[in-house]
């Protein structure tokens, strides 16, 4: 068998460029998501169900990409026809995804064309990838390998800064601004520009990379070239793969099991925790649903015939009781001349209210003006909502989605409910940080910010694992550091002292990113190395499936903010990003299981012990 050569820089950075241009689209999909389908008009609290699918997708997709990869060849090459497919799909759908709220579609179809763009998007991200990891198991050499891959990661990480500061950038220049249920420009832009900077990296690619013929991978890689030839069954290959997989395979695996189960942790918590954490963001109750003669109800919208009873998990008003007089006013101030009631609602400035359904404010001999006249109060003043008010004559339902247009509301995926008195319907209810309020908004600013922290030093650390002359160190070492990041973020309530742990979190993404692939390719001959790295992508997508399920779980066992906090009653997200240090630890740990071997160390052996 030959030895491949050595490769000057720029033929590495070649190989890898394409990175940049899909990790720009998957920061966007990570960091924007959310916020469209929020926008569209989503409920927020089911969103992280929708985070399941896209490594779900990538759990099936990637597998089959690496398998069929390494049975394709034609004039295109082995590679490079998946990654041109995976890339076009992408480039379209990051067309059409943020402008799922502006087709003219109902809610409910607006999010279904969305959740099924995801799934579009997360498939081709997926297969754009792959061919990027396989090339360079196929062309560069063992020693060479841990420079290629670092210079991967650089790129990835470059990519994903860019991703995540365009919508930033971009609102110096366009509105962040847009019509209900609509995706701001800003989004709407980055997405356009992302999909254009991939479409240039992969012509940049697919015009400097050439692949390595049959023949000759087949003399650098030590296998016939009739074997990659030969056609099978596509999944008894994978299964015959796995039973021969090195012990590498399964060791990395588990070192990947708990470092990809805390990142997610952290894109699903990082901003709640550090909302709640650094920046003093309020917390509201809301109704998250009602239970009617035993049976309980979850859904965001409950009517009586028409009215409103429940509004997005706020129960609303039929009246307000001042000196002892029911009245029905459009509007109250306080002394002060805050809004307190408005359009016969009680009023939210910037979701924050200054009163609360069902309950008294104010003291006797305050002066509030109500519908333009003041009057001074003899007692406090009470709400009385119009939940207390349903009677069995009353037609109850619920509604997932609502859209309110011109004073009408437009219900979607609506629920009959049984009739009941209201003593006979009991309210229930949650406490969460105020999404909408100043706070949180700022800290979900400030937590792209440090996204942007994290893959700087990301980059810079990947230029220094080479370095180390022990790779296992220098994995492991990594993981500690960034566990280390990810346990101070509980110490760190300013926003400015977050910097510093997410800048230690970059040292462990850039190992996670790089040397799992380094040790794991060196450890491959290349006869079915895109099969193996389809499945060992398996190890990325896995513990993120059971992350997303199990996260909710977990979070119910830490205690809520106290009383005398801002966030009173609110869930401690913050210790999930201690968890996710937690997970990092173990994963530091497990790197010391892991026994590196050469594939060419392994043909050495099997010959010798052939011949002796």
């Amino acid at each position: 068998m030959k030895t491949k050569p050595d490769l000057g820089f720029w033929k590495l950075w070649n190989l890898s460029f394409g990175f940049f241009g899909v990790q720009i689209a998957y920061a966007l999909q990570s960091s924007q998501v959310s916020r469209i389908f929020s926008t569209i008009g989503a409920d927020p609290h089911q969103l992280s169900y929708f985070w399941i699918l896209p490594p779900l997708m990538g759990f099936l997709v990637q597998p089959i990409i690496g398998s069929a990869s390494d049975r394709t060849w034609n004039r295109f090459g082995r590679r490079l026809p998946y990654l041109i497919v995976g890339a076009a799909i992408a480039i379209i759908v990051m067309c059409f995804l943020p402008n799922a709220g502006s087709l003219g579609l109902s809610v409910s179809a607006a999010i279904t064309f969305g959740l099924f763009c995801l799934m579009l998007l997360d498939t081709s991200i997926n297969m754009a990838m792959q061919p990027f990891k396989m090339l360079v198991g196929d062309m560069v050499n063992e020693k060479q390998k841990g420079l290629a891959y670092s210079i991967q990661s650089f790129l990835c990480n470059a990519g994903s800064f860019v991703g995540y500061l365009a919508p930033i950038i971009l609102a110096l220049f366009v509105s962040n601004q847009a019509p209900e249920g609509e995706v701001p420009p800003t989004v709407t832009f980055a997405f356009y520009l992302g999909a254009l900077i991939l479409l240039l990296c992969v012509l940049y690619t697919f015009a400097k990379v050439k692949e390595m013929p049959p023949k000759l991978y087949a003399e650098y890689n030590g296998v016939p070239e009739e074997t990659d030839k030969k056609k099978g069954n596509m999944f008894t290959q994978m299964g015959s793969a796995l039973k021969t997989a090195p012990a590498v395979f399964w060791t990395i695996g588990l070192v990947q099991f708990f470092c990809w189960s805390g990142f997610l942790f952290l894109w699903t918590y990082s901003t709640d925790a550090i909302a709640g954490h650094a920046f003093d963001c309020p917390s509201e109750q809301k109704v998250s649903g009602v239970e009617i003669n035993g049976t309980t109800y979850s859904d965001k919208y409950l009517f009586a015939d028409e009215a409103l009873v429940i509004d997005d998990g706020r129960l609303t008003i039929s009246g307000v009781t001042v000196n002892d007089n029911l009245i029905y006013p459009d509007s109250i101030k306080n002394a002060e001349g805050a809004l307190l009631v408005k359009g016969g609602q009680i009023f939210y400035d910037k979701g924050v209210s200054l009163v609360r359904p069902g309950e008294e404010f104010g003291a006797a001999g305050d002066i509030i003006t109500v519908d333009g006249n003041e009057i001074t109060l003899t007692a406090p003043l009470a709400t009385v909502t119009t939940f207390s008010t349903i009677t069995p004559d009353h037609k109850l339902s619920t509604a997932h989605i609502v859209v309110e247009r011109n004073g009408v509301y437009e219900k979607e995926q609506v629920t009959e409910l049984p009739s009941a008195l209201a003593a006979e319907i009991t309210p229930k209810y949650s406490t969460v940080l105020n999404a909408q309020s100043k706070q949180y908004q700022d800290a979900g600013d400030w937590n792209g910010v440090l996204f942007a922290i994290q893959a700087v030093v990301a980059v810079i650390w990947a230029a220094v694992l080479p370095r180390f002359r022990n790779r296992r160190f220098a994995y492991s070492v990594s993981l500690v550091i960034g566990a280390i990041g990810f346990i101070a973020v509980y110490f760190c309530s300013s926003k400015w002292a977050l910097t510093v742990p997410y800048g230690l979190m970059g040292c462990g993404w850039a190992a996670m990113l790089a040397m799992p692939f380094t040790i794991l390719t060196n450890a491959l001959s290349g006869k079915n190395i895109g099969t193996y790295l389809g499945l060992f992508n398996c190890t990325i997508c896995f513990p993120q499936i059971i992350a997303a399920l199990l996260g909710g779980l977990i979070l119910g066992f830490f205690p809520v903010a106290a009383a005398d906090t801002a966030q009173a009653g609110a869930p401690q997200t913050i210790f999930m990003i201690v968890v996710a240090g937690i997970l990092m630890l173990l994963g530091a740990l497990a790197v010391w299981n892991i026994k590196e071997i050469s594939a060419e160390k392994q043909r050495a052996a099997a010959e010798a012990a052939s011949k002796s």
